[in-house]
């Protein structure tokens, strides 16, 4: 406050952030939103006049219309995907109340139900499809055997492009409008599926996720698959995979 009246800076902005507002009914979502209405109205008491006031996060946009102020900061709501809180690994250790197949937080919606549509689509060519026998190892440590002849199809994406490697061996894909699993462990640059003898033929398109509105997987899909939440999987793809945009123009 002194630095502002002696003109040594400006305070444009007051701002805070929920750390539970994923969670509708948490407590210490109203908690948070008296402490910051008190704060606000302290520091204009002392003379500071900030241009935005802003704490609602994407949760908040979309149920809590009381915290929108000046300006709302939608994250992973503006990827299409639902800010509801997933259960993850951590669960496993103490589950509590999942033990009865209760959710230990309520959900706040599918992304349908909040009016969101997923804007994020990720694919990839098959670069290679050929037949192997029964028996046959794949990727490393061989923790995926071919239960019988089968083709196996190579998709060039690995976790040193964002691709999660706790999705090996659940990673769902779709293929020629099948859905196919990672099979074996995500490598670096590349992982493959077991394509059940179907032969799409290389080149093939390889739906990692999307809206799912031709039936392929979702991020979330790819979350429950990787034990974590579809916030991850769509902000860790890297830069190595090219991106294009559709309905708009790229800036910058």
């Amino acid at each position: 406050m002194r630095a502002e009246a002696e003109g040594l800076l400006k305070v444009t902005g007051l701002w805070s952030h929920f750390a539970c507002a994923d969670e509708p009914g948490h407590p210490s979502i109203a908690a948070q939103l008296l402490t910051f209405r008190e704060m606000v109205a302290y520091a204009e008491a002392q003379g500071v006049e900030p241009e935005v006031r802003h704490i609602a996060n994407s949760p908040a946009t979309l149920t809590l219309p009381e915290s929108h102020f000046d300006l709302v900061r939608p994250g992973i709501a503006m990827y299409g995907v639902s800010p509801s809180p997933e259960i993850g690994p951590f669960d496993l250790v103490r589950p509590g109340i999942a033990m009865y197949g209760v959710s230990p937080s309520p959900e706040i919606g599918t992304p349908m139900e909040l009016g969101l549509r997923p804007a994020m689509t990720l694919t990839a060519s098959l670069a290679l499809v050929k037949n192997v026998p029964g028996g046959h190892g794949v990727s490393y440590g061989h923790h995926y055997v071919t239960a019988g002849a089968t083709t196996l199809g190579l998709v060039p994406l690995g976790y040193a492009d964002g691709i999660p490697r706790h999705a090996s061996g659940g990673g769902p894909v779709l293929v020629e409008g099948k859905w196919r699993t990672v099979a074996g462990r995500v490598a670096m640059d590349q992982f493959v599926v077991d394509l059940g003898g179907d032969e799409p033929g290389e080149g093939a398109e390889a739906v990692l996720f999307g809206p799912g509105d031709r039936g392929e997987p979702t991020a979330e899909d790819w979350a429950q698959a990787s034990g974590t939440i579809a916030y991850e999987i769509v902000t860790r793809i890297g830069s190595r995979v090219p991106r294009l945009y559709v309905n708009g123009e790229q800036s910058g």
